[in-house]
């Protein structure tokens, strides 16, 4: 029987899934009275659609930049889209007040803007683990949160089973999603999460190369997961915490501000997660959305049984 210390990145990463949940959460109301929403129908499929091709483009374009061994230009709209991102997750929980400027289509808050550069540096200088994981808990709840509150519930469920789908492929079949992991991972950019297996590990030093000096297999010193396989089920979770209350303005809520069937979606992907970790156990890379969006798809559908209300809510007309 291996060690308890063996499992504890397990549950670091557990607890990262729970911290970009809660915060999503925590961000979705004000990014909903900001007008952040991505979409302005947030009831079209067509949505989905849309974004299953960008999906795809920016896949290629990674995919492209790897092989034509171009990674600064990859590095840099990486960076750029964190940098965003954060930069909005930061609105989100600082007061915007007299340091908010407002102009045609634009923000500027004084606070958020300067806490974002100074991410920004950290990350272009020092993208040490911890660096990595702070900024990505940051993007990943934002992230969450803008596409929680843009996807109502039923876009949200197809969302989902379409992104578990193109993870089976690309990780089993074409296999092109390991191939963009490792290449991405080189670049020491905050879109994966990563949990050390011993205290001197530094993720700058790491050699992604899976050699050592004699030729051997190096084991890696620490835990990696992707930053979706957090932010697509909590999507689901932001989005039946801000639609159904609308549909069902008498669902009971539980601490004080999350409805059952949001809260049971979140449990769902944490059990999602502990099945994942048990196959992952055996050394081989796995598609983390199938386990983790069913568990979410399925926490939600219970809750929305044990509620007694409709999976797909009929949203009222404004």
């Amino acid at each position: 029987m291996k060690p308890v210390s063996e499992y504890l990145p397990l549950a670091g990463m557990a607890g990262f899934i729970i911290l970009v949940q809660v915060l999503a959460l925590t961000m979705a109301a004000p990014m909903e009275a900001q007008g952040m929403q991505a979409f302005e129908d947030t009831s079209s499929v067509w949505n989905v659609v849309w974004y299953i091709v960008v999906i795809l483009v920016f896949t290629a374009f990674i995919l492209f930049i790897i092989k034509s061994n171009k990674k600064y230009v990859l590095h840099a709209v990486i960076l750029f889209a964190v940098v965003a991102t954060m930069y909005y997750v930061l609105i989100a929980f600082i007061d915007t007040g007299p340091n908010l400027v407002l102009q045609p289509d634009l923000i500027i808050n004084v606070p958020s803007l300067i806490l974002t550069l100074t991410l920004a540096a950290l990350l272009y200088k020092f993208p040490e683990w911890y660096v990595i994981d702070v900024t990505g808990i940051l993007v990943g709840a934002g992230a969450s949160a803008i596409f929680g509150i843009s996807f109502e519930v039923l876009p949200t469920i197809i969302f989902l089973i379409l992104l578990a789908v193109y993870d089976i492929i690309s990780v089993y079949k074409t296999k092109h999603m390991i191939a963009l992991a490792e290449g991405v991972m080189e670049l020491h950019v905050p879109i994966l999460f990563v949990v050390p297996k011993r205290k001197d590990y530094s993720f700058v030093k790491q050699d992604f190369s899976g050699k050592k000096d004699d030729g051997e297999e190096e084991e890696r010193g620490a835990f990696f997961m992707g930053l979706g396989d957090a932010v697509m089920p909590t999507i689901l979770v932001v989005s039946a915490n801000v639609f159904l209350p609308v549909a069902y303005p008498d669902l009971p809520l539980m601490f004080g501000s999350v409805v059952l069937p949001a809260f049971l979606a979140a449990i769902g992907t944490l059990i999602g997660y502990a099945v994942l970790m048990v196959v992952v156990m055996g050394g081989k890379p796995q598609a983390g959305l199938p386990f983790l969006n069913t568990g979410a798809i399925l926490g939600y559908v219970a809750g929305c049984l044990i509620a007694g209300i409709s999976v797909i809510p009929a949203m009222p007309v404004v």
